[in-house]
């Protein structure tokens, strides 16, 4: 098994807890200083990981929103950071129903690349439901940076977002199961 990458793992976890850090440094540390952590994590992560492409847009947003607010010191742009992600993956995900197959049907045939004509339209189907995710997802944490407090956007983005993606993995592999289930039978 390969080792994984210590630079990848750190900058990984960096963006995981990046809410909870924006809400601990609010009114600790100046903007500024959160804005240049933010720029040293999306230089590092572009320069030293193998993101392909696809996946890079993740760290050239992070220093569209590092800019602004490193220049006027601000928070705002700081706290936008998830919902760039979220459009992100709304948008990564929204073009492979465009152009198929679907970023889960991809996934699917790692496992059978030999997938039958009802799971190809069920991944599409799962495909369309995160995109519906991604989507909520972004306006919620939008409206959160813009009109709650850093505790209720620290508490939705750091926290009640992970657990609803949570949820619908776990759901989507019930229904997966039972799909599977009603086909075979």
């Amino acid at each position: 098994m390969k080792k994984p990458d210590f630079t990848n793992v750190l900058t990984t976890l960096i963006i995981l807890v990046y809410p909870l850090l924006i809400w601990y440094a609010h009114g600790k540390i100046e903007p500024r200083l959160l804005a240049l952590a933010l720029v040293a994590v999306a230089v590092l992560r572009l320069l030293t990981s193998k993101l392909s492409q696809r996946y890079r847009w993740m760290s050239l947003a992070a220093l569209a929103l590092a800019v602004p607010a490193l220049f006027w010191n601000a928070m705002l742009p700081l706290k936008l950071y998830p919902v760039a992600v979220s459009l992100g993956m709304l948008a990564l995900f929204g073009a492979s129903l465009v152009r198929p197959p679907s970023i889960i049907e991809r996934l699917a045939r790692l496992q059978d690349p030999n997938l039958p004509a009802f799971a190809v339209a069920y991944t599409r189907r799962v495909t369309q439901v995160w995109c519906v995710f991604f989507a909520l997802n972004g306006g919620i944490a939008f409206a959160t940076a813009v009109w709650a407090s850093e505790a209720i956007w620290s508490l939705y983005t750091g926290l009640i977002s992970y657990v609803l993606m949570g949820v619908l993995f776990v759901g989507e592999y019930a229904v997966r199961l039972y799909v599977r289930r009603h086909h075979h039978a």
